[in-house]
């Protein structure tokens, strides 16, 4: 009797499905340009912040920030993918299914400059009023 597929993957170990999704996260980063630049970014930012020694609140929201972005691309690379596999031409609606997928990372890296300019920019302000 042959197995079903589902059945299969549905019985992975928490270890498994762990390592899967550090799997897909590795190879969003390898094939995915714009991965690389938010991730760049990230660690840019974290830079900063750790430099100007920033509250635990502003910590708090510059990481949800930037864990909205770096989910976005990877969510955005995995529809990317899929549309691939699904349909290698033109299709009106996968083009619009990546334009809003697209849509959604701009969103959250908009969002994520906002909330890093008001931190940095307080931050820098209350240096230069100390000087």
């Amino acid at each position: 009797m042959k197995k079903d597929a589902s059945v299969v993957f549905n019985r992975r170990t928490w270890r498994q499905k762990v390592a899967d999704a550090f799997r897909g996260v590795v190879r969003a980063v390898q094939t995915q340009s714009s991965c690389r630049v938010h991730l760049a970014v990230a660690v840019v930012v974290i830079g900063f912040a750790t430099a100007l020694r920033l509250t635990l609140v502003e910590w708090c929201l510059l990481v949800g920030a930037i864990g909205s972005v770096l989910a976005a691309e990877i969510f955005n690379t995995a529809i990317e993918s899929l549309a691939r596999a699904v349909h290698r031409g033109q299709h009106p609606d996968i083009r619009d299914a990546l334009d809003m997928a697209s849509g959604t990372v701009l969103i959250a890296a908009m969002s994520a400059a906002v909330i890093g300019g008001i931190i940095f920019g307080n931050r820098i302000g209350m240096l230069l009023e100390v000087w």
